[in-house]
């Protein structure tokens, strides 16, 4: 359990990848084949791939593979490398904190206002989601980290090893 827990990130996006390509291509085989295809496909998978951005990011906290420029901190050792890592971490943390705070409002209002989608009449709020989601999960992979620094693992894993 705690394995699949560990993977939770890897299984949804997989999953709505799937499925997302399944809904394109059922959109272009409508619209080639039968000169009629539903427009809720299209919607539907531009949804899931707001979801995917946002999931997609945490993920990538996880794997230490977002883009950061190291020509300065890979100079630096022991106390002072952590030091460094530590605030830049803590401001991608207060970045992704507010995100959440601020994704979450937006959910809120939306729900207040009741806005739909055009074609699946789908309650907006719903789509917005992913923006506290995926900033909740930024969070969470960053509190990792940062007790991660603190144990003296700041160094990032060779890419190999983190390939899927």
């Amino acid at each position: 359990m705690a394995k699949k827990l560990a993977r939770f990130e890897e299984i949804i996006l997989v999953s709505t990848l799937v499925l997302m390509v399944l809904l394109i291509f059922s959109q272009v085989v409508g619209r080639y084949l039968f000169q009629s295809a539903p427009s809720w496909t299209e919607e539907l998978a531009r949804y899931i791939h707001i979801f995917q951005v946002w999931i997609g990011a945490s993920y990538a906290v996880k794997l230490r593979q977002h883009i950061r420029v190291e020509a300065f901190i890979t100079r630096l050792s022991g106390t002072p490398r952590k030091i460094l890592e530590t605030i830049s971490t803590l401001i991608w943390f207060l970045l992704a904190l507010f995100l959440a705070v601020m994704g979450t409002k937006l959910v809120m209002m939306s729900i207040e206002f009741g806005q739909v989608s055009p074609a699946m009449q789908l309650p907006i709020w719903i789509p917005f989601l992913a923006i506290p989601l995926g900033s909740a999960g930024m969070v969470f992979r960053l509190a990792q980290r940062f007790i991660e620094i603190w144990r003296g693992d700041y160094e990032d894993p060779p890419i190999e090893e983190t390939m899927i």
